[in-house]
């Protein structure tokens, strides 16, 4: 799936499932978090306003493409005090969509 396609199914979407869209498009290991947090910081330094979204871990998908886990990326970054390790809402607005696209994901 593209972001433009999470994007037709809701304007409004969490961080973590725009994450593995962007990473999709970008082929890039979604199952890490340490770029996962880069992600977040990325799109505040853009000023992109996110709310926090109280994602439930157990509710929130078993088994994804290429057999990861999301329920346990989820878990690993539950375990994080960072800001930058939290699930957001975030409007898939262009501009929005801009600021993901110029995310550069570096390990």
């Amino acid at each position: 799936m593209t972001l433009e396609e999470l994007r037709s199914k809701a304007f409004f979407q969490n961080t973590i499932d725009v994450w593995i869209m962007y990473c999709e498009e970008k082929n890039v290991d979604w199952y890490n978090v340490k770029l996962y947090q880069q992600f977040i910081k990325h799109l505040n330094s853009k000023g992109i306003k996110m709310q926090k979204f109280p994602l439930c871990i157990k509710e929130s998908g078993g088994m994804y493409e290429r057999g990861k886990d999301k329920t346990q990326f989820l878990d690993e970054l539950s375990k994080l005090p960072e800001e930058e390790a939290a699930a957001y809402t975030v409007k898939l607005s262009s501009d929005v969509m801009a600021a993901i696209r110029s995310f550069t994901a570096t390990s």
